[in-house]
């Protein structure tokens, strides 16, 4: 385990500058060769004090909502674009005034709200649901049945397009390039027609672009064939590529129980500090650890909370864990500051930046205020 990291206090989140440029300089290759423009999407990663950073790559911000919105124009700049299941109507004067691009859910909304954003100067979108499944993970899955995610090609209305200038269509979750090839031969086959009538194109995100494994060539093979052929700009607004791999979460270990086998208490909680852990759900790497029979001391870990499923996994280690060890969590920069919570009282951790030049700096620090400023 790197120095840098056994130095900071827990429970914290820290952010490694030198993977994060080597992640946007994989993203800018691809906007180099495909024409395309990369967003953020700012509900995985809104860590605006490295907003500054990020934008010397990527293009602009994507928001859910008024307040990301707000947030990507006011610290990030470029382009601002929002996509929203529904708007409210007090929300979308502000919006249609930060927002370069504004897309719609339904042809509904589209009528409801579609002129306020045209006279604002917005270009309005549609987003699709091509009804192409290409994942296991139904909490993530806009194609699943029943979504109320995108307009399905049942509900589309091609005599109502006037004055949209765009689709949206957003499919993916931690997914390769076969994944996006699939879903736009369908997508084309369903709604190519229209495609030509369209300035831009929104590829939404989930492409895990700077994953070892992905298929960058051709991804960047199916933008510039999209571009060619229909004659648009097109946008990518990936979040968790932007972040992924670069950051760590450093907990501490309170005390080891015994209860059929051996529990270590962290001061830090799945529940509240990686949510995912339990939605997803998945299973965090830890450095220096490994799978039960992979090492010969195997621990439980849990957070300090009260509740009884608040368990990250069981992990295997090389020697006895004691309290006051330090274990660092991998991949914990997005997806995790922006879901956090203060469950039970728990404090948030704080949050680091390790620089380019290798110091450790302090972003944020979170006390008894924050906790009780939320709720009243």
């Amino acid at each position: 385990m790197e120095q840098w990291l056994l130095e900071l206090p827990t429970p914290c989140y820290v952010v490694d500058e030198k993977r994060l440029v080597k992640n946007l300089e994989v993203l800018s290759y691809v906007t180099a060769q495909s024409g395309c423009r990369i967003l953020l999407a700012q509900k995985a990663f809104s860590m605006h004090s490295l907003y500054p950073l990020i934008s010397r790559y990527l293009c602009g911000t994507a928001a859910s909502g008024l307040f990301e919105a707000r947030l990507g124009a006011e610290m990030f700049g470029g382009e601002t674009h929002v996509y929203s299941p529904a708007y409210k109507r007090e929300d979308m004067d502000e919006l249609a005034h930060i927002c370069g691009h504004i897309i719609f859910n339904s042809f509904d909304q589209w009528r409801r709200f579609g002129k306020t954003a045209l006279e604002a100067g917005a270009k309005c979108g549609l987003r699709l649901n091509p009804e192409h499944s290409t994942q296991e993970h139904a909490i993530y899955d806009p194609c699943s049945p029943f979504s109320r995610l995108g307009t399905t090609i049942e509900n589309f209305e091609p005599d109502a397009l006037e004055g949209i200038s765009g689709f949206h269509m957003h499919t993916l979750c931690e997914q390769n390039a076969d994944a996006l090839a699939a879903t736009l031969k369908t997508a084309e086959e369903k709604f190519g027609a229209y495609f030509h009538r369209m300035e831009w194109l929104n590829l939404g995100g989930g492409h895990h672009i700077t994953r070892q494994d992905y298929d960058i060539e051709r991804l960047i093979s199916e933008l510039v064939r999209l571009r060619h052929m229909y004659d648009v700009q097109v946008y990518l607004e990936p979040g968790e590529a932007v972040a992924l791999n670069t950051g760590f979460l450093v907990s501490g270990v309170l005390d080891i129980v015994r209860n059929g086998m051996e529990i270590a208490v962290l001061d830090t909680s799945a529940a509240c500090h990686m949510p995912d852990v339990l939605e997803m759900p998945y299973r965090p790497e830890i450095i220096g650890a490994g799978r039960p029979g992979e090492k010969p001391y195997v621990y439980r870990l849990g957070g300090p909370t009260c509740l009884a499923g608040d368990i990250i996994g069981d992990y295997a280690f090389d020697a006895p864990l004691k309290i006051g060890d330090k274990i660092v969590f991998c991949d914990m920069a997005h997806y995790t500051m922006v879901k956090n919570n203060t469950f039970n009282g728990m404090p948030l951790p704080s949050i680091w930046i390790h620089t380019l030049d290798g110091r450790n700096r302090l972003v944020r620090e979170f006390g008894y205020e924050d906790f009780k400023n939320r709720l009243s």
